[in-house]
């Protein structure tokens, strides 16, 4: 139905509130990126505008860190959109400290955790394969 596909890939060995966490994060930042992939405000019976959503769904993957940096690797190589959730994130407190910590990551191999991946449907199957679909 879709020639795009958004897809988060959560590392499967997180505590629940962290996965959720990073799952959360990753999307902002397609939605942010890919402001043309996002549908129209909500509206609900009273009439009351609610904020937009993205118009397709995204799928959410468990995956290893060797998944998860097959993925990033497969991201750079294919120009796909990406929003990227670095470990160190978990010890900061605000935008500019994630900001910090992330650029201090090797630009190859950065210690991801959650990774947000948008583009064409095939090109985002071949980053995400080796990663199942989250329980």
């Amino acid at each position: 139905m879709f020639d795009s596909k958004v897809a988060v890939l959560v590392h499967e060995d997180l505590p629940v509130w962290q996965k959720l966490n990073v799952t959360a994060f990753p999307a902002t930042g397609i939605a942010g990126a890919a402001p043309h992939a996002m549908g129209e405000p909500y509206e609900d019976a009273a009439g009351r505008l609610h904020a937009k959503l993205l118009g397709q769904p995204i799928l959410v993957f468990a995956a290893s860190t060797e998944v998860l940096q097959r993925a990033w690797q497969q991201s750079l190589q294919r120009g796909l959109t990406r929003s990227a959730y670095v470990r160190a994130m978990f010890e900061t407190g605000h935008d500019a400290a994630n900001r910090a910590v992330f650029r201090a990551q090797p630009a190859e191999a950065p210690d991801l955790v959650g990774l947000g991946l948008y583009g064409p449907k095939k090109d985002v199957d071949k980053a995400t394969k080796g990663a199942q679909l989250h329980p």
